[in-house]
């Protein structure tokens, strides 16, 4: 089973997830829109993935390989293709959905807890997940997915997973690891909207020991439910 999966930078790669697919002998084939069009076809894929990354959604201007990867998700949400979107992947489903995603007031960084909501307690996604738990966050966009969308989880007004048809959008980074958080925190000054708001990399990194099992775990059980999703459409 092949899972096609967009990686915007080589800082943000697949982390948990690809952990869990190579225990379950799922090929991750991975693509960077910013280096050309993807090579064959898509159709031996039975899913996507669309990852992070420090990029933001509304900039086509300065990464123009953007516009086609918005054209490329609107394709596959056209035809059915079960997805799961992270962080720039979610805003950017949200956005070719019919929705949008806007600039918060200063960027959400740090372990924020996630509560599922009634539909994410049933979702076969999410539904194994705790019905709380913390997650890492590092985003300067909140989604605003179209009206049809099931929200799946959030705290405070704050939307964390959400649901369109057969594609489900996360803002927490359940893929994370230790490396790759470390490598994020330790880059940190490179984030323009992070250096604004004065981002203290020190609590998160002070956190992580306890945090990080937590979160991983998350991780694992969210994406092989996404994987066992993808096996029974394969089988169907």
């Amino acid at each position: 089973m092949r899972v096609f999966t967009i990686v915007h930078e080589a800082a943000a790669g697949p982390g948990v997830f690809a952990r869990v697919a190579a225990q379950r002998g799922v090929e991750l084939v991975e693509w960077v829109p910013a280096e050309g069009s993807p090579e064959g076809s898509l159709d031996a894929n039975v899913g996507v993935l669309v990852l992070g990354g420090s990029m933001h959604p509304d900039q086509e201007s300065k990464h123009p390989w953007l516009r086609g990867e918005k054209e490329l998700i609107g394709g596959l949400l056209e035809s059915g293709v079960p997805l799961l979107g992270v962080c720039l992947g979610a805003e950017l489903l949200a956005e070719v959905a019919g929705g949008r995603s806007t600039r918060l007031p200063r960027p959400e960084i740090g372990w924020l807890e996630t509560r599922l909501t009634q539909a994410g307690t049933k979702d076969p996604v999410l539904g194994g997940l705790p019905k709380r738990f913390v997650g890492f966050q590092w985003h300067s966009y909140t989604c605003e997915p179209p009206p049809a969308t099931v929200p799946l989880g959030g705290d405070g007004g704050r939307l964390d997973a959400f649901r369109i048809g057969d594609a489900w959008g996360i803002q927490f980074h359940a893929e994370v690891t230790a490396e790759i958080l470390s490598g994020w925190l330790n880059g940190h000054r490179d984030d323009q909207d992070a250096v604004a708001a004065g981002f203290d990399p020190a609590p998160v990194r002070d956190q992580m020991p306890r945090r990080i099992p937590a979160s991983e775990r998350v991780g694992a059980k969210l994406f092989a439910a996404f994987l066992r999703l993808l096996a029974s459409r394969a089988r169907s």
